[in-house]
């Protein structure tokens, strides 16, 4: 993601608290690591993959992430576009929202049961945006969400985008 410092391998367990606490090479580390729900399928994306990451005060991890909320790296469209490289494809998705909001887990559903639920859910996610960012985004999307704690308080930093582009390797 440009003009942040996310570039990291990301890691998956099948649960959500283990890379909260252990590095990429599963070593104790209180600065955790970048990891994939575990109920997302990085073969084969869901309606909505969540990648998780500590927001941590010296910009390491999704630290940097803050930076999406700032007028100056919001007026930059080079930085809508956000790659993610798995064994197979390297993919390109493009951002429609960026928000801060109170602990919840609306906001990272990986699949919704029917095309009106999840239109529902677009509807809410396009309105939470405090970006000046105009993407469509629709039912038939792949949703790449990035969320990280945003202070002590339980407020979470979110930024959304779809998948634009599949390369194949």
């Amino acid at each position: 993601m440009k003009n942040t410092n996310i570039n990291y391998p990301v890691v998956k367990t099948n649960n959500n608290t283990y890379y909260l606490t252990h590095a990429f090479d599963k070593s104790k580390n209180s600065a955790g690591w970048v990891f994939m729900d575990y109920r997302n399928n990085p073969e084969n994306l869901n309606d909505n993959t969540v990648i998780y990451g500590h927001g941590r005060v010296d910009n390491t991890v999704f630290g940097s992430l803050k930076n999406a909320l700032t007028k100056n790296w919001q007026s930059n469209k080079d930085n809508y576009a956000i790659w993610l490289v798995t064994k197979k494809e390297n993919l390109l998705f493009q951002i429609f929202s960026i928000y801060t909001i109170k602990s919840e887990s609306y906001y990272i559903n990986t699949s919704f049961s029917s095309t009106g639920q999840k239109q529902e859910w677009l509807n809410e996610m396009k309105k939470r945006n405090v970006a000046p960012i105009n993407t469509t985004v629709n039912t038939n999307d792949k949703i790449l969400t990035l969320s990280t704690c945003k202070n002590n308080t339980g407020d979470r930093i979110v930024v959304q985008a779809k998948l634009i582009k599949k390369l194949t390797k």
